[in-house]
């Protein structure tokens, strides 16, 4: 059995341990109610913009805009994939950071002409230790998704894309489907998609934009993929904050079970030292007697 020395020791390290994971805890609940109500500010105004889209689309039909262009007449095998993939800045977080490492390398693996790029440094260093290429890393954008640091992604996929150097852009994250539970989400983001119901009912409406419905759109277009991406690096952020809510959770519930574990062995230590300590007194005094 340890001594009493020992478990005060152990017992003091798990308190100062059980302090930063409830701390931590606390930070990360603070985290996401911020997130969630920047993400609330600017999501009608990129609603309104979708619908703006989807209503040229509706009255130009036959327009063509290079950010929906399909490239049918590229091969599978030949295509430029790009992945965006949004990890961490560091871990604590459970298995957010594995489970969407985890899902990219299965998607990567379906193609060889592939382009990476990061969000988080887990994914960077990640990937750089197993010796995958990443074109690009976004750094401090995964502990700060501003609107700013996704207009930098957004403007840098969609020039990527105008030039032919990608011909499909994927985005792996997490989204969380309810406060308990989140779920690896692999979303493509461009070429954008046309609704059929749209080009059906196309003709019989007609519109004039100026200077052209192209120009209008290549304005529109790239706010909206902006918002698209702000959503998700939101929406990842919140995920991880709430990743790392639940194993501090646990962490701290953990911390508790091992100090009344502790408390128990410290006691029945403490009472062997006192018997002990009387039984030295007692056998002492009889030997003072003889």
């Amino acid at each position: 059995m340890a001594n009493m020395r020992e478990i005060r020791s152990r017992i003091k390290s798990i308190q100062d341990i059980m302090k930063i994971t409830n701390a931590m805890y606390l930070i990360s609940s603070s985290k996401i109610k911020r997130a969630r109500k920047s993400l609330a500010a600017t999501v009608p105004y990129f609603e309104k913009l979708q619908s703006t889209i989807n209503d040229i689309l509706l009255r130009a039909p036959h327009m063509h805009q290079v950010y929906f262009e399909r490239r049918e007449e590229i091969e599978a095998k030949d295509r430029k994939k790009g992945y965006i993939v949004i990890t961490a800045d560091k871990g604590l977080a459970g298995a957010y950071n594995h489970n969407v490492i985890k899902k990219a390398e299965e998607e990567m693996k379906k193609c060889s002409n592939n382009f990476l790029f990061v969000v988080g440094m887990v994914g960077r260093q990640y990937f750089l230790k197993k010796g995958v290429m990443v074109d690009c890393e976004f750094l401090y954008t995964a502990q700060d998704p501003t609107m700013y640091r996704a207009g930098c992604i957004a403007d840098t996929i969609l020039d990527l894309f105008k030039k032919h150097n990608l011909d499909d852009v994927y985005v792996v994250y997490t989204k969380m489907v309810t406060p308990m539970k989140a779920e690896v989400q692999f979303q493509k983001i461009l070429p954008l998609e046309r609704r059929k119901e749209e080009r059906r009912a196309a003709g019989y409406l007609h519109a004039k934009f100026l200077p052209s419905p192209e120009a209008v759109m290549d304005r529109l277009v790239p706010n909206y993929v902006k918002g698209l991406i702000f959503g998700i690096l939101i929406e990842a952020y919140s995920c991880e904050q709430n990743a790392r809510m639940t194993a501090m959770e646990a962490a701290t519930r953990s911390a508790k079970d091992m100090l009344r574990e502790l408390g128990l062995l410290y006691n029945r230590a403490r009472q062997a030292a006192i018997t002990q300590s009387i039984t030295e007194v007692v056998s002492g005094a009889k030997k003072l007697k003889k």
